[in-house]
C-alpha cells in the first residue's frame, strides 16, 4: 500500500513510539490524525508534522466513533490505523504489605491496552466495508503494539504482560476475519525503547537497560519502530503476524 495521500490514525501519537510513527507517516505523505489524552503534547506534535489532533480516551466507544468521524471529515476515510496508546503500572500481585493487588489496578491496564486497541480496530475496520480498494488488493492496514513482555513478562508486570499477550493472541483471528474486507492486521512487539516514560530514569539506569540488549547493544529508538510500521504498510504479504523488534533480548524474571 502506497502511503502517499492516505489518511492515517495513530493512537498514543503525541509522543514516544506513537509520536515517531505519526511523524514518519506524515513524512511519507500520509494525512495523519493523532489521538491521545495529552492535548499539549498532541496538539504541538500534530502542528509540527502538519497533522490533526483529537483528544481521546480509546476505551470510550462513543468518543472513538466521534473522533473517527472528525478525522474522516477532515482527511477522508482512514486506511491506516496504528495503535500505540497504552499504559503500564508496575506492581506485584502480592505487595510488600502482604495485600493482593486491587482488581481495579489490573483491570485498568488491560482495559486501556487491550480493550482500547480492540475498540479502535473494530470501529476503524467497520468503516472500510463499503470502501473501494487502495491499489489492486487492499482496503486498509492495522498495526497494533504489543511488547516482549507478552512473552517474557517480568515480576511486577502481570497486568502489562497480560494486556500485551491479549494483543498478540487476537492478531491472527482478527486478520483472518478482516481478510474478507481486504484489511491486513499486524502486531509489533518492541523490546526496550527510548520513550518519555524511560526518559525519567537516571542515565546509569538507562545504560544498564540498554546493556541487556544483545545487539545492537543499546535502547531502541522510536524511529526504528516507525520504520517497521512504514514497511508493514508497504508490504502486502505481511498479515496476521507478530514481529518482535527487540535486538534479540529475552527479559530476565526481574
Amino acid at each position: 500500500m502506497d502511503i502517499e495521500g492516505l489518511a492515517a490514525i495513530v493512537t498514543g501519537g503525541a509522543s514516544g513510539l506513537g509520536g515517531a510513527t505519526a511523524a514518519r507517516l506524515a513524512k511519507a505523505g500520509a494525512k495523519v490524525t493523532i489521538l491521545d489524552l495529552n492535548p499539549d503534547l498532541g496538539g504541538a506534535h500534530a502542528s509540527a508534522i502538519g497533522g490533526h489532533f483529537i483528544r481521546l480516551d480509546v476505551t470510550d466507544e462513543g468518543a472513538v466513533e466521534a473522533a473517527l468521524d472528525e478525522a474522516e471529515g477532515l482527511h477522508g476515510k482512514a486506511r491506516i490505523l496504528v495503535n500505540c496508546a497504552g499504559i503500564g503500572a508496575p506492581a506485584r500481585i502480592i505487595g510488600r504489605d502482604g495485600k493482593a493487588m486491587p482488581l481495579s489496578d489490573f483491570t485498568r491496564v488491560v482495559t486501556v491496552n487491550l480493550v482500547g486497541s480492540f475498540n479502535m480496530l473494530s470501529k476503524f475496520a467497520a468503516r472500510l466495508q463499503g470502501a473501494g480498494p487502495v491499489g489492486p488488493e487492499e482496503r486498509g492496514v492495522i498495526v497494533n503494539t504489543a511488547s516482549v513482555a507478552a512473552y517474557d513478562g517480568q515480576i511486577g508486570q502481570v497486568s502489562y504482560a497480560a494486556s500485551k499477550g491479549g494483543i498478540v493472541g487476537m492478531t491472527l483471528p482478527v486478520a483472518r476475519e478482516f481478510a474478507r474486507l481486504g484489511v491486513r492486521v499486524m502486531t509489533i512487539a518492541p523490546g526496550i525503547f527510548r520513550t518519555p516514560q524511560l526518559g525519567t530514569l537516571p542515565q546509569d539506569v538507562l545504560d544498564s537497560l540498554g546493556a541487556q540488549v544483545p545487539f545492537p547493544n543499546r535502547l531502541g529508538e522510536g524511529d526504528e519502530f516507525a520504520a517497521l510500521v512504514e514497511h508493514i504498510v508497504a508490504n502486502p504479504m505481511l498479515n496476521g503476524e507478530v514481529i518482535r523488534l527487540d535486538g534479540a533480548i529475552r527479559m530476565a524474571p526481574k
